[in-house]
């Protein structure tokens, strides 16, 4: 029996410690176990240094610069998968589904109006090329059909799962504090909104850990001149990037977790923390409510008092109500093995 041969477009696993490595990596592991292996193949299109990723015995294509200009041949191949709204890679003769995770792009006010008109020009060229749409969250759907009609356009919400393979023995992490400590995880810019959490811990004895790469070195210092100004600069920790080990750790031994992001296609690091029923405290913009529903807490706004109350009534109602189970409850409606199964039946569509 000849075998549907399925392209999946990782390119963007050139990128460590971010979401859509992250993404890329459960979506592929979770694919693998999923396909029927008698009559599907998965190829994998990768930068060089991640080959074998998935394994020495598993199908590759190397991605290379000049694909950007030619296509490598695609011959008896079904289709392509593109996992990213910004890939410069799209076949011309293979059926194409195209992930949006999210079009932050347009609501960043450093950017200017001909930079987010380009974008929404390409963006509806790669849509008008792909044969299905799919997106992360019903949040990120709604926020393309402002700009760009989906009408005639097959489309699908599917929801990323929760990353979290458990480790039976957590270690320590070398950065640790015996006080009790907020959480947190992520690229370190300004989107993340960061800068707000020092206000947290005036007046008390708690910490803060922030985990994650600093993309923006100007906006790091922004955060610990927050804390200096607020006379909490000792309370404030940066790791860096972090082992599966570490983040654990910490998501396991936290005070709340804490996540005021401005802009989220999705937040995978919520479903994290929700995997481990921890208190969870977010924004109200974007992604963040869809994913977190009524098991989470929610900042009205980001001024210091009303913060510490939010995080004060929040953290009282979570010991009152038992409220562990039903977060980690929900963390398990967010599950990688059904998204796969979700892009099975669009793939299949195809063939």
């Amino acid at each position: 029996m000849e075998k549907r041969m399925i392209v999946l477009d990782f390119e963007r696993m050139k990128y460590p410690h971010t979401g859509l490595f992250h993404f890329c990596q459960n979506l592929g592991f979770s694919l693998q176990e999923s396909i029927e292996t008698r009559s599907e193949e998965l190829s994998f299109y990768l930068p060089a240094k991640e080959r074998n990723f998935f394994g020495k015995n598993e199908r590759y294509i190397i991605q290379q610069p000049w694909h950007k200009l030619v296509m490598p041949s695609l011959k008896n191949y079904s289709v392509w998968h593109s996992t990213h709204q910004d890939s410069a890679y799209l076949p011309k003769k293979l059926p194409i589904v195209l992930t949006i995770h999210d079009i932050n792009l347009l609501h960043n006010i450093n950017k200017s109006d001909q930079k987010k008109n380009q974008f929404i020009k390409a963006l509806e060229h790669k849509i008008k090329l792909a044969n299905h749409v799919t997106f992360i969250s019903e949040f990120t759907k709604n926020d393309v059909q402002r700009y760009i009609d989906l009408s005639d356009k097959p489309h699908t919400v599917i929801h990323n799962g929760c990353n979290i393979k458990a480790i039976e023995q957590l270690t320590t992490p070398a950065l640790s504090v015996s006080a009790p400590f907020f959480f947190t995880i992520g690229t370190i810019m300004e989107k993340k909104n960061f800068h707000v959490l020092p206000a947290l811990l005036e007046g008390n004895d708690k910490h803060i850990i922030i985990a994650g790469i600093t993309t923006s070195e100007s906006y790091k210092q922004m955060i610990l001149m927050n804390a200096k100004n607020q006379g909490v600069s000792d309370r404030v920790h940066f790791t860096g990037p972090i082992s599966e080990n570490d983040k654990q750790w910490y998501l396991k031994n936290c005070l709340a977790f804490v996540f005021p992001s401005l802009t989220e296609g999705f937040g995978l690091p919520v479903v994290e923390a929700m995997h481990f029923g921890v208190p969870i405290f977010l924004s109200k913009y974007t992604s963040l409510p869809e994913i977190g529903g009524e098991v989470c807490y929610y900042f009205d706004s980001f001024k210091k008092i009303d913060m510490q109350q939010t995080i004060q009534q929040g953290l009282q109602h979570y010991s009152s109500t038992n409220a562990k189970e039903k977060i980690q409850n929900r963390s398990a409606l967010f599950n990688w093995k059904k998204a796969a199964i979700k892009y099975l039946e669009i793939y299949r569509s195809f063939y």
